[in-house]
């Protein structure tokens, strides 16, 4: 009878576990997936090979990157929070589940680190960008060089950050995992115009343990005009 007692209470545990499941996997809707779109790779994966290799590359995009997105559709669902910006989503973080920011930090943090990548990338900001990193660093080469050390610097994974304060001064920071300087958990808001990967399966295949190696090819591929543009979005009007 015990026996019997006990199988039956295996049962109900089991059809319990399913219908638990069978709700954490409902089909995303068509409104949501709108709202939060799988961004396209705005070039092909060898595209940076001066940087990082094809196969990485391919990996980091269509595994990592799809994985975050697919897995942050089915933690904002069903939150309250569906449809709204990244940047209201942020802005209520500390309120919102683990899931919902480190998959939502992981959609938002790559689909930028796509963006300020390309591969005639390179050289130096002009316009309005590089005055104002002169003025927030004193030059170029110690902007470059204060960047480096808050990527290398990250304590296992993480990103380094440019960013733009409430005043439209620029300031570098560094984050653990997908956090990010919009995060009301950050240590200092910003908008972030420029974004660094150093999570090991952004770089491993070719520099293995070398950050210090990957970090400084990053400037081989920045995209200047696109981090610019970002950055004349995020300067307060005055």
């Amino acid at each position: 009878m015990k026996r019997i007692l006990l199988i039956v209470g295996m049962i109900g545990i089991g059809l319990v576990t399913n219908a638990q499941d069978t709700k954490i996997q409902a089909p995303i809707s068509d409104e949501l997936q709108r709202a939060y779109p799988f961004s396209a790779l705005p070039y092909a994966y060898d595209a940076l090979e001066k940087f990082v290799d094809k196969e990485t590359m391919e990996i980091h995009y269509a595994r990592h990157y799809k994985a975050y997105h697919s897995k942050f559709l089915a933690a904002i669902q069903g939150s309250g929070m569906e449809g709204k910006s990244m940047e209201e989503i942020f802005a209520s973080m500390s309120k919102l589940s683990p899931a919902v920011k480190n998959n939502g930090g992981g959609y938002f943090n790559h689909k930028l680190f796509w963006e300020v990548m390309a591969p005639n990338g390179g050289g130096e900001p002009a316009g309005i960008l590089m005055p104002a990193i002169v003025e927030a660093f004193g030059s170029f080469e110690a902007f470059k060089s204060q960047f480096e050390a808050a990527a290398t610097g990250v304590f296992g994974s993480g990103w380094a950050w440019l960013a733009v304060d409430k005043t439209g001064k620029l300031f570098i920071a560094s984050t653990a995992n997908q956090d990010n300087t919009l995060m009301d958990i950050a240590p200092k808001y910003g908008v972030p115009v420029l974004a660094l990967d150093v999570w090991e399966h952004a770089y491993y295949l070719r520099y293995q343990n070398k950050r210090a190696d990957y970090v400084s090819r990053f400037w081989t591929v920045v995209n200047w005009p696109m981090v610019e543009q970002k950055f004349a979005a995020a300067v307060p009007a005055k």
